[in-house]
C-alpha cells in the first residue's frame, strides 16, 4: 500500500511517499480502508519534532472510509460500513488500524470527505464550547485563527448556543468567511491590534472567553483581552510554543484561567465520544454545521498540503485521498 513516512524531521519536504505492507488487525482492532483523510496540525508537530515520536512513522490519526477486515473479538461493526475516527494508526495512507471502541458509524447523508473534515475539528470545536469553557447564551467570546477549521465550527457551535463571536484572521477574504459562519465582529490582526480593537468593540470590558490555537504570537495579547475572571483556554500552538510564563499574572490580570486542554482527554470514554461525535455528525448531515473542505490534495502531495497549512494560505479543512 502507498503511505506517508517521516524518517527526520524537518520542514513538509520531510513526508516521504512509500511503499509498506498492509497492515493485519489484532484484537479489538478493524482494517480501515481509507478513502479521505484529515489533514491537522498535530502532524506538522509530529514532523517538525514539537511532538516526540519514533521514527521512521506514518502520521495521521483522523481518516473516513470502508471497514475491510474485523480482527478478533470485534462486534457491533461488519465488513463494508462506512466509519470514521480519529483515532487511525497512520492514517497518510490507504489502509490502517483503528481500535474498534474508537470507531463511529457514517450516517448516510455524510460524504467519506464530510465525515473527515468535520470529526477531529468539529469534536475540538464541540468541547470547547459546552465543557472546557461551556458558552452561555449572551456570553462573548474570543476566537483566534477564525478562518481555520476549527475555527469556522467553533463560531458556529458558540452562535449556535447564542454567544456573540469575535473572531482574528489575516486577510479581508478570510475575514467573509469568517462573518459567514456568524461571527459579529472579524479583527484583521495584519492591520490592526486585536487587542486594542477588541477592547474598542467590548467598550474595555473584554470578553469571557478567549479560544486561542495560535500560541506564542497570541498569547500575551489573549490575557489581556480577557475580562476578569475570565478563561484562556489554549488548544494549539501553530506560531509556535509559549514561553514560560509567570503565574502571578494571572491574578494581577483580573484572576483568570488558564488551561491548555487536548482532545483525548475529552473523548476518554465512549460515552463521551459517541456524545461529540454524535453531535458533530448529526449537525453536519442535517445541515446545522456547514463544513467547508475547498483544500483537496492527493497522498503524494501532502508536502504541499503541510506547506499551504503551516502557510495560513487555507480556510477550513484540508484533506488527503490515497
Amino acid at each position: 500500500m502507498k503511505a506517508i513516512q517521516i524518517r527526520a524531521t524537518g520542514g513538509p519536504e520531510m513526508l516521504e511517499l512509500a511503499e509498506l505492507p498492509i497492515p493485519q488487525p489484532g484484537p479489538g482492532q478493524v482494517l480501515l480502508r481509507i478513502e479521505a483523510i484529515g489533514v491537522n496540525f498535530i502532524e506538522a508537530y509530529f514532523r517538525r519534532g514539537q511532538y516526540k515520536a519514533t521514527l521512521p512513522m506514518t502520521p495521521g490519526s483522523e481518516a473516513a472510509g470502508v471497514i475491510e477486515e474485523l480482527g478478533p473479538g470485534v462486534s457491533g461493526f461488519a465488513v463494508g460500513e462506512a466509519v470514521v475516527s480519529v483515532s487511525v494508526m497512520g492514517s497518510y495512507a490507504e489502509y490502517a488500524l483503528v481500535p474498534a471502541a474508537q470507531l463511529v458509524k457514517v450516517p448516510e447523508a455524510l460524504s467519506p470527505e464530510q465525515a473527515a473534515s468535520v470529526m477531529l475539528q468539529g469534536m475540538t470545536a464541540h468541547y470547547l464550547a459546552h465543557s472546557t469553557w461551556p458558552l452561555k447564551a449572551g456570553e462573548t467570546a474570543l476566537i483566534h485563527a477564525g478562518a481555520g477549521g476549527t475555527g469556522l465550527l467553533l463560531t458556529q457551535m458558540a452562535v449556535r448556543i447564542g454567544a456573540r463571536v469575535i473572531t482574528t484572521v489575516s486577510t479581508a477574504e478570510k475575514a467573509a468567511v469568517s462573518r459567514e459562519a456568524g461571527a459579529s465582529e472579524v479583527i484583521l490582526y495584519t492591520e490592526k491590534d486585536f487587542v486594542e480593537e477588541l477592547k474598542r468593540i467590548t467598550g474595555g470590558r473584554g470578553v469571557d472567553v478567549v479560544y486561542d490555537s495560535v500560541g506564542k504570537t497570541t498569547f500575551e495579547g489573549s490575557l489581556n483581552c480577557l475580562r476578569p475572571r475570565g478563561m484562556l483556554a489554549l488548544f494549539g500552538g501553530s506560531s509556535g510554543a509559549v514561553p514560560p510564563f509567570d503565574l502571578i499574572q494571572l491574578s494581577t490580570k483580573g484572576s483568570l484561567f488558564l488551561t491548555r486542554p487536548t482532545l483525548w482527554h475529552y473523548i476518554a470514554t465512549c460515552e463521551e465520544l459517541e456524545w461529540r461525535a454524535g453531535d458533530v455528525l448529526k449537525w453536519a448531515a442535517n445541515g446545522e454545521l456547514k463544513v467547508r473542505m475547498e483544500h483537496l490534495y492527493s497522498l503524494e502531495d501532502a508536502p504541499k498540503a503541510h506547506a499551504d497549512m503551516e502557510s495560513r494560505k487555507t480556510t477550513g479543512k484540508i484533506l488527503l485521498e490515497p
